[in-house]
């Protein structure tokens, strides 16, 4: 149980150096990362391509990495916005590393970019513990999966820099307690800003980049409290289980569970669209 604890901590530190000189690197290039994280069926695929649309519109030089297990139907439907996307298949992986990110943009950035939206894999286990080299990281949730979601996944809302709530046009049917949902976040990220938004409506149009942009100028993103240190990556001193999921970072022949390692994933494929 040491070797596999002393392991865990070893390979989520090698995740954070590389994510602190990733940032360092897009940060003297003039762009930021925006880490987007959600469950499954969140409507996220669908805000971020309307946020791509109006930042094009407005003539923001942004680009879109979207990871999934399979299918490169994400990135057909990001690519619509005209943004530059990639789609990366994980091939069973069930989060994105810095590791892996970096392999990913290399050759492909388009060196004007000030924003890079990057839409993680659909679970809020797994990726709530890996720093992408972000300064923004967003977690969403809709109306429909329940007002204790906070609480069900304290590490992925207690580590979010900006909350967004989506499908707000389905919060009556659904029944959505939207007071005791801010409750919730508030107890595990307190003061963090929480925002709502529909695609069908548009309520909330534009929130994302507005708060994207900020940090861009320099406005310091909110600090959760669950956080480590300022600018040595998020704390993994909270990251283990406390989810009530195992996270295999272990990695390998410990738990034979098929996260990756912090190194370059050979089997993660990976489609272009522009």
């Amino acid at each position: 149980m040491c070797r596999t604890v002393e392991l865990r901590q070893a390979v989520l530190a090698r995740n954070d150096d590389g994510a602190r000189e990733l940032r360092a690197e897009l940060a003297a290039r003039g762009t930021v990362v925006v880490n987007l994280l959600s469950s499954p069926g969140s409507g996220k695929t669908a805000l971020l391509e309307a946020e791509l649309g109006l930042a094009r519109t407005r003539g923001v030089p942004v680009a879109a990495l979207t990871a999934d297990l399979a299918t490169e139907n994400d990135a057909v439907r990001l690519a619509r916005s005209g943004a530059p996307v990639k789609q990366v298949l994980t091939d069973g992986l069930c989060h994105l590393e810095t590791a892996m990110l970096r392999d990913h943009l290399a050759g492909w950035l388009p060196a004007d970019t000030r924003l890079l939206f990057v839409e993680n894999v659909g679970n809020l286990v797994c990726p709530a513990s890996y720093d992408l080299g972000e300064s923004l990281r967003v977690v969403l949730a809709s109306v429909t999966e329940g007002e204790d979601k906070p609480l069900k996944y304290p590490t992925a809302f207690g580590l979010a820099n900006l909350v967004l709530v989506t499908k707000t046009d389905l919060a009556v049917a659904a029944e959505f307690d939207e007071a005791a949902f801010l409750a919730n976040v508030a107890r595990v990220n307190p003061g963090v800003e929480v925002l709502f938004t529909s695609v069908r409506t548009g309520q909330g149009a534009g929130v994302l980049l507005d708060r994207a942009l900020a940090v861009l100028d320099g406005t310091p993103a909110h600090r959760p409290v669950m956080a480590g240190t300022p600018g040595t990556g998020h704390s993994h001193t909270h990251a283990h289980g406390d989810d009530g999921h195992p996270h295999a970072h272990t990695h390998g022949d410990e738990d034979g569970h098929p996260h990756g390692s912090g190194a370059a994933h050979p089997h993660a494929a990976v489609a272009e669209r522009s």
